[in-house]
């Protein structure tokens, strides 16, 4: 699979098959006007509260529709998966519905508000490296020794046609946006959102938003190829944090969708955090604060503009969310 090069309007279609086949599973979440953040702009601006979805993120979407998606051989050969948390979360209530088993690699430093809410559900939990990209490169060469079924959190066409559903209920839900803010781990959320948003209203511009600790993305995109951080270091966007796994089909797809990146720094993305809990009483975790912290820290570059800022995952710490609102 990783091989191959998938093209916007491949995953557009894949898009259209996904809706069919996880919507009854799902749920539509809502978009929020903030009326707070588009005071700041002198436009608009609206939170998709994905938060609120199923298992606390957007990855009930992805791999629901993947694991639906399976043939019934590939099913009996069982199915593996890494991920610091979302993904598994999603991953292991999709085994549910699918009615699969399946393991799950997590590195040692996952959330434990995570760990915890993954004990909820039937899939065997597996710890293993140092960060992200060791995790998930682990799993899968275990899948291709045990002939199981690679899972991947955003490596993979269906994955990210599921998580690009969002781009059809945001459709529904407004009628135009200037620009939509999605934080960028792997790739696949943004790859499936700006793939349908860019096939539907090719002026919507796409902004990649991730932490200064673990960019990526932005690197690879600055060099136009697969980069590492020159050092490891520490996010609140644990959600977005890693490496990409080389050859990765969101790479190219990203190039293509992504208008800028943004950056936001430690303490910009702790504010993120507490905004949202103070503003509109949502919790929400690291990875969904970057958006919040990129826009408050890029605002006069948006003014009078509609911006819609995805709301990625809710699932935080509360020791964590005590921190950050006592250091305020």
């Amino acid at each position: 699979m990783e091989n191959k090069t998938y093209s916007i309007s491949d995953i557009y279609d894949e898009i259209l098959l996904a809706e069919n086949r996880i919507r009854p599973h799902t749920l539509t979440t809502p978009l929020l006007l903030s009326r707070p953040l588009s005071k700041l702009i002198k436009g608009q601006v609206y939170l998709k509260l994905e938060n609120e979805q199923h298992t606390g993120s957007f990855k009930a979407r992805g791999s629901l529709n993947k694991l639906l998606s399976l043939s019934e051989e590939e099913k009996m050969k069982g199915v593996i998966t890494a991920s610091t948390g979302n993904h598994a979360l999603g991953f292991s209530r999709a085994l549910e519905i699918a009615e699969l088993e399946g393991t799950v690699y997590l590195p040692p430093h996952a959330s434990e508000a995570k760990i915890n809410a993954l004990k909820n559900y039937p899939a065997t939990l597996e710890f293993y490296g140092n960060n992200s990209l060791e995790t998930e490169l682990h799993a899968k060469s275990i899948a291709t020794q045990e002939g199981k079924i690679w899972i991947s959190p955003y490596n993979d066409p269906q994955i990210i046609a599921g998580q690009g559903t969002i781009g059809i209920e945001l459709e529904k839900q407004i009628s135009n946006i200037d620009y939509c803010f999605v934080t960028i781990g792997g790739g696949g959320l943004i790859a499936g959102i700006g793939s349908y948003l860019k096939t539907t209203n090719p002026n919507t511009k796409i902004i990649g938003c991730q932490p200064t600790n673990s960019h990526e993305m932005t690197l690879s995109l600055k060099f136009g190829k697969i980069m590492d951080m020159p050092e490891e270091l520490e996010t609140l966007s644990d959600g977005s944090a890693g490496g990409i796994e080389p050859d990765s089909i969101t790479f190219p797809l990203c190039q293509s969708i992504i208008d800028d990146c943004l950056l936001a720094e430690e303490p910009e993305i702790a504010d993120g955090i507490a905004f949202a809990l103070n503003s509109h009483k949502k919790i929400i975790e690291g990875s969904a604060a970057v958006t919040i912290a990129t826009l408050l820290k890029n605002k006069q570059k948006y003014v009078g503009k509609t911006v819609v800022l995805i709301i990625c995952g809710g699932n935080i710490d509360t020791n964590k969310i005590k921190y950050i609102l006592n250091s305020k």
